[in-house]
């Protein structure tokens, strides 16, 4: 068995880009190799930011000889139809053989595939791989119409210990400086042509040890990597960061604040870590901790420190690419003065934008669109204000301050922190807001109107928060849906995916009675308000736009209680049923209640009974109906032949009646109760009675019978949906 090893060395690719980078390796080669009827035992992938690796074990040396039988056209087909198979086969007229399938006689060719060493193909699967690495932002490099994450600089392929004998063809028009053009033989290759020979050499560290060097394998390859100042392993990377970084703040009796995202992107722009200590002047220290944070995580890359009592310590952890022969003091001294910069910058901001109030900020949002058919962003905090006031009442705020809240949410994006510090909206307005002397709950809805923004984000439960969170994501839901712009397929430009699982975690986790048509209504009016609306459009709008949007939370309720074992047939069969005072069910609280008590009487054996016989009734009915071209609708009790008739029927109402008055009440637990009487008279209706009889008049009084099934159980819920 041999090992196939390829790295691709580049310039140095973008930390974001290489964990898709590497899983398209993995997958590139995966369908190549099976494509050629190559197994293989293990494969492995690295990624550094320079270096793309790919290891395959227990490849065969030779691929073995096979013969195959493949069928051919009729033995009544036209000739040219025959000699077309042969040809495509490689054979002869002649040797086709007529054979008997069973189903006909058809044309066989017995096709011979000799034994084939596996270096042969090698070649052809690597540069196939290469070519087709693609991601989202590649480049295209001097002439060249060869697109590639970053610039290619050389490759080496090694399969068994040999380098593959071959070139990857560029295609240029003009040469590039210091990459070689050989071609297989040695010849010159075509004027104008670029062709990156494969080889078994690779280099090291850019700085550190740039010299080439050949290997043998992999373990060789990750050895003299190592020894060339080269993690090659991604994890390697980030567990000697995080220790080295532990190390320095420890030493100064402090710890490294924990930022896993961070640590993964660092480890993505290093291949020789080196954690150094820098300080932060004291005068800085005065700023809001997430404005020090953030300019040092997401400008500077740079890991906070804390001390005991878990504040922020004037230190931060730089990570380097290379190890200084001063011990990093300069690099240190680099990294402060440009945070000393960039934080001076942060001061100046923050002095200026405490000048003015939020309140004052308002309406300088009237000059940024929010969607050019939806307004400016003032005209949405407005919305948002009147929303989050009526939201108000459902969430137990106080419907002045939540107005006051939602008006003043988005006005931070005025301010130049904000500007300068994007990722800081919200959190921002909270500490202005108090610098003005605005009540803590005010603030707090300020900074967490966003929030969540996804699963793992923390959810808001102060009251106030939660009616200015809901009512910006309604809002944002409603108006993008009445104008068309709702998420296709992988596309959701506008995050509402994200948006309606916000909203289903704010009402669930904070067990929320939000009634949701009645809510988008009211969001929806708030548009209509402001005449930003075309007459025809307008028309077109309503009713059936709303429901749409409430299939939607469906959908998204589904994906959100999936990791929880909630059965995403049940929250559609309680989704589509008719509530007793019309109108579907948009009560999330009291549709999970419907949910887990409908789940429970499944899980019993009247349950999986009843479910049972209640799709028998309704296929009958269905193919009956269709057959017959009419509806049976109509019982009458005259006609009733057998005491089990009679039964189900005197049982059908009562249970109806109990059932309308459990639901009305949401005792759920009751209504299933109620639906498992039924079982009975139901099991003995099909033990003893024919539907399909040759009386018309019986025939047609029990299929009415069994649609009066279907009724009283689709108050519950719509069982057709439940699969099983």
């Amino acid at each position: 068995m041999a090992e196939l090893l390829l790295e691709i060395l580049s310039e140095e690719i973008p930390a974001r880009m290489q964990t898709r980078a590497a899983d398209n390796l993995k997958r590139l080669i995966i369908n190549s190799l099976e494509n050629d009827g190559l197994k293989f035992e293990s494969l492995q992938t690295f990624v550094t930011p320079r270096r793309l690796t790919l290891v395959v074990n227990g490849l065969p040396v030779q691929i073995e000889a096979v013969e195959e039988d493949r069928r051919g056209p009729p033995k009544a087909a036209p000739e040219k139809a025959v000699k077309g198979f042969a040809k495509a086969n490689n054979v002869s007229v002649f040797d086709l053989e007529i054979r008997d399938t069973g189903k006909g006689e058809y044309y066989f060719a017995v096709v011979k595939q000799n034994a084939r060493q596996t270096i042969d193909y090698m070649p052809f699967i690597v540069s196939e791989v290469v070519f087709n690495l693609g991601l989202s932002k590649s480049m295209r490099w001097q002439s060249t119409a060869t697109t590639w994450v970053r610039p290619i600089q050389s490759i080496l392929a090694i399969f068994d210990g040999k380098p593959l004998d071959d070139v990857l063809q560029l295609g240029l028009k003009e040469k590039i400086p210091g990459l070689k053009y050989a071609m297989n033989n040695g010849s010159a290759a075509a004027p104008g042509e670029l062709e990156i020979s494969f080889s078994n050499r690779t280099r090291g560290h850019r700085f550190l040890a740039p010299n080439s060097f050949r290997v043998k394998g992999f373990t060789d390859y990750k050895a003299k990597l190592r020894k060339a100042h080269v993690m090659l392993d991604a994890d390697e990377r980030r567990k000697a960061i995080a220790d080295q970084a532990e190390k320095l703040a420890k030493k100064e009796k402090l710890a490294v604040k924990a930022d896993d995202a961070l640590l993964a992107e660092v480890a993505g722009l290093v291949e020789w870590p080196v954690a150094l200590m820098g300080r932060i002047d004291e005068a800085f220290m005065e700023l809001p901790e997430e404005v020090l944070t953030t300019a040092m995580r997401h400008h500077q890359k740079y890991f906070s420190v804390v001390d005991a009592k878990g504040d922020l310590a004037p230190r931060f952890i730089a990570v380097a690419n290379t190890e200084a022969a001063d011990g990093g003091k300069a690099i240190i001294a680099g990294n402060e003065r440009v945070l000393r910069a960039r934080l001076a910058d942060a001061r100046y901001f923050w002095d200026q934008d405490c000048k003015r109030s939020l309140k004052n900020r308002v309406v300088d949002l009237d000059g940024m669109v929010f969607h050019e058919k939806l307004g400016s962003v003032l005209e949405k905090a407005e919305r948002m204000a009147k929303l989050a006031r009526a939201l108000a009442e459902h969430t137990g705020a106080d419907a002045d301050l939540a107005e006051r809240a939602g008006r003043l949410a988005k006005a931070d994006l005025t301010t130049e922190m904000v500007a300068e510090f994007p990722e800081l909206q919200g959190v921002m307005g909270r500490y202005y807001a108090l610098a003005k002397n605005e009540p803590a709950e005010l603030a707090g809805a300020i900074a967490d109107h966003y929030a969540p923004q996804g699963p793992a984000d923390r959810c808001p439960s102060a009251p106030v928060s939660v009616a200015v969170a809901l009512a910006d994501k309604i809002d944002t839901l409603v108006h993008f849906w009445v104008i068309d712009e709702k998420p296709t397929g992988s596309k959701d430009p506008f995050a509402l995916r994200r948006a309606a699982l916000g909203v289903i975690r704010l009402i669930v986790e904070n067990g929320l009675r939000v009634p949701l048509i009645e809510t988008f209504d009211k969001a929806w009016e708030r548009l209509q308000a402001q005449q930003h609306w075309e007459e025809e459009e307008e028309s077109e709008g309503g009713y059936s736009i709303l429901h749409g949007l409430l299939d939607f939370f469906a959908d998204r309720l589904k994906v959100h209680l999936r990791e929880k074992g909630v059965r995403h047939d049940l929250i559609s069969a309680v989704f589509a049923v008719e509530l007793p005072g019309g109108g579907r069910e948009d009560d999330l609280v009291r549709l999970l209640a419907r949910v887990e008590a409908l789940d429970a009487f499944l899980g019993t054996d009247d349950g999986e009974h009843l479910l049972v016989a209640y799709k028998r009734a309704a296929n009958i009915v269905r193919i009956e109906e269709k057959r017959d071209g009419k509806e049976y609708r109509d019982i009458e009790p005259d006609y009733f032949a057998h005491e089990e008739e009679n039964t189900l029927w005197q049982n059908l109402l009562p249970i109806q009646d109990s059932l309308d008055v459990s639901i009305e009440n949401e005792l759920f637990s009751e209504s299933m109760a109620a639906l498992a009487q039924l079982r009975p008279p139901v099991d003995e209706f099909f033990d003893h009675v024919t539907v399909n009889t040759e009386d018309r008049e019986c025939r047609a009084n029990r299929l009415a019978l069994l649609w009066s099934i279907k009724v009283v159980v689709d108050h519950v819920a719509d069982f057709s949906k439940i699969e099983g």
